[in-house]
């Protein structure tokens, strides 16, 4: 009975990671029209967009490993999200862990990095170094917060680390508890997602639309879909380790709503950085500010 329970939750918990993710699509977009006092895309735009892309005939492919490469980068955040327990479903959580978590989220930037590669377009390998480098600069003060949370309440597993949260109220909320390493997480969740002002991986402007430069039909549409669940992990993740995660399911959409909402309107108010103030800035600020919090739990 159990293990029919989990793959039920195998199933499901993509399935409304990627229906949550759209809707963040769309919020991301709408945010951007108001700041640019437009009135912004019709509400299933995203899904006209994703339905669109894939029925379009390619006619270019670089080969097994530039598909292998968009598999990869979508099936690291269907892996993550199975981590990630969400009100009534916590999926395979008890058996990963934080760790396991960490380890998932970083498959889409090698499975990028593979398919891009694999194309032998030279803005594509511009925009491949510039996303490792970006990868390796957050994934400092990400490790650190990861640490200190874990070491906060004294467990990798989210599901404990959410039902401490709950069982004391807002108080015993990680942002309450640890405000230092919640700053610090803003700031990684901001450089994971690759929005401004640490968006030098996609950089328009520059190196023709980074990764998308050799993407076209389902391999666009693969990186619209990775886009929805990027944006639902990070914003669960966040929520789970500083906002006591979801009582049922209204206030956790609110609360993952609300957290992708910060970095989207940072990211419009915003111009980005070059990659070595990103490394610079990324290493700095919001690893000393994690250092901090780590600090101060262990004192």
């Amino acid at each position: 009975m159990e293990s029919q329970v989990n793959l039920v939750d195998l199933v499901l918990m993509p399935l409304i990671a990627f229906i949550v993710g759209m809707l963040m699509v769309l919020l991301m977009r709408k945010i951007a029209a108001r700041l640019q006092r437009r009135i912004g895309p019709p509400f299933f735009q995203p899904l006209y967009d994703i339905v669109k892309l894939h029925g379009k005939q390619t006619q270019i492919s670089h080969g097994l490993i530039h598909e292998i490469g968009i598999v990869m980068a979508i099936g690291g955040y269907v892996a993550a999200v199975t981590l990630l327990p969400v009100p009534g479903m916590n999926g395979i959580a008890e058996k990963g862990g934080l760790i396991a978590l960490a380890y998932m989220l970083m498959i889409p930037s090698l499975g990028l990095a593979l398919g891009v590669g694999q194309c032998a377009n030279p803005n594509g390998s511009i925009d491949i170094s510039r996303a490792l480098t970006a990868m390796l600069a957050y994934d400092i003060p990400f490790i650190i917060v990861v640490f200190g949370v874990a070491f906060m309440f004294g467990s990798t597993n989210l599901v404990q680390i959410i039902a401490e949260q709950q069982a004391g109220g807002i108080a015993t909320w990680g942002i309450v508890q640890s405000p230092l390493l919640a700053i610090a997480g803003l700031f990684g969740l901001q450089a994971m997602l690759g929005k401004q002002p640490f968006e030098i991986y996609i950089a328009p402007a520059e190196i023709a639309t980074g990764p998308m430069v050799e993407m076209g039909g389902k391999f666009l549409g693969g990186l619209f879909v990775m886009q929805c669940f990027q944006l639902y992990a990070a914003s669960v993740l966040y929520t789970s380790l500083f906002l006591g995660g979801g009582e049922n399911w209204i206030t956790f959409l609110l609360k993952t709503l609300f957290v992708v909402e910060i970095p989207m309107v940072i990211a419009f108010l915003f111009p980005r950085y070059r990659t070595e103030d990103v490394v610079r800035l990324v290493w700095k600020w919001p690893t000393l500010i994690a250092l901090l919090g780590l600090a101060f739990l262990m004192h």
